[in-house]
């Protein structure tokens, strides 16, 4: 059985996907970005404060299902400037405190021309 996992306290799809989908004991979150739900505008400019957001993004959506920080298994991250993945790191690192398994990629542009975009996948017994 899948459920889609929609959250008031984290951003609308700005596409045609569901911000998640349970699938069993798996939660596949789809990549958010640094979009504040309360205003629906990116936050500042900042590597760290756009972090920041998208893990509050995150918590918001795994909070919905159930889920916490420390049930995420996998993240992939889209950065638009592998220059920021010392900063980036640093926010992740205080929030993903279990260490997921996670790939990293500096890409050459992401949606509404953000900083940073993470997915994750998690898993609950």
């Amino acid at each position: 059985m899948k459920t889609i996992i929609h959250s008031e306290n984290a951003p609308k799809a700005v596409g045609p996907y569901s911000q998640a989908i349970k699938a069993g004991n798996f939660l596949f979150l789809s990549g958010a970005i640094p979009i504040d739900p309360v205003t629906n505008e990116q936050v500042e400019k900042d590597i760290r404060v756009q972090t920041k957001q998208v893990l509050k993004n995150i918590d918001a959506i795994l909070k919905e299902a159930g889920y916490e920080e420390k049930d995420v298994v996998k993240t992939t991250c889209y950065l638009a400037d592998i220059n920021d993945f010392g900063a980036f790191n640093e926010v992740y690192a205080e929030y993903f405190v279990n260490k997921p398994a996670r790939s990293c990629f500096a890409v050459k542009d992401l949606p509404k021309a953000v900083m940073v975009e993470v997915e994750a996948i998690a898993y609950k017994e």
